[in-house]
């Protein structure tokens, strides 16, 4: 057996019938709502239970990463807007219209992260303008980690239809 006949047979292509691209989905979500602006939210639990140091922490690092992703959108915001829409532009594409099931997949991990990511500049936007300090700061934190993981049930919920759908489909037609 040649060595990419056995990585693909170990990484199929068939991505919906994947064991690596549930386990992928799932380490994404998790993730993803466990950094909210780049700010842990145990941090945010923990400042919010005992303040002081933790509370410090908290606004330190969410100013730091307000500012970075504020100074990135504000550089380059246009050009990467420009390049996530022709990389979803060609998902749509190449998964819905012509049936490419890699392209689907992608498509599915990919938009929800999009919209998580405008939903971070927005709350960005927000606490740069005044919800930066104490608990102003800690319930925006919450609300976009609220926002993420309802994001997240349903392009779960979606993506896993649409996977179910595609099994079903290959499988009636294979």
């Amino acid at each position: 057996m040649q060595w990419y006949e056995t990585i693909f047979e170990l990484i199929d292509m068939r991505s919906f019938s994947n064991l690596w691209f549930w386990i992928m989905l799932a380490v994404q979500w998790s993730m993803t709502s466990h950094w909210v602006l780049g700010v842990p939210f145990d941090l945010v639990l923990r400042a919010r239970r005992t303040g002081g140091q933790a509370q410090e922490d908290l606004e330190a690092i969410a100013r730091v990463n307000v500012n970075r992703l504020l100074y990135i959108t504000h550089v380059s915001g246009l050009w990467i807007a420009g390049f996530i829409a022709f990389i979803l532009t060609l998902l749509i594409v190449l998964g819905f219209f012509y049936g490419i099931e890699f392209a689907q997949a992608a498509f599915c991990l990919f938009f929800p992260m999009v919209l998580v990511s405008a939903l971070a500049v927005r709350t960005a936007h927000k606490v740069a303008d005044g919800d930066h300090q104490g608990e102003a700061l800690m319930k925006r934190l919450v609300h976009l980690r609220m926002g993420t993981q309802f994001i997240g049930m349903i392009a779960i919920l979606l993506t896993s239809l649409w996977g179910m759908y595609q099994n079903m489909h290959i499988g009636v037609l294979g």
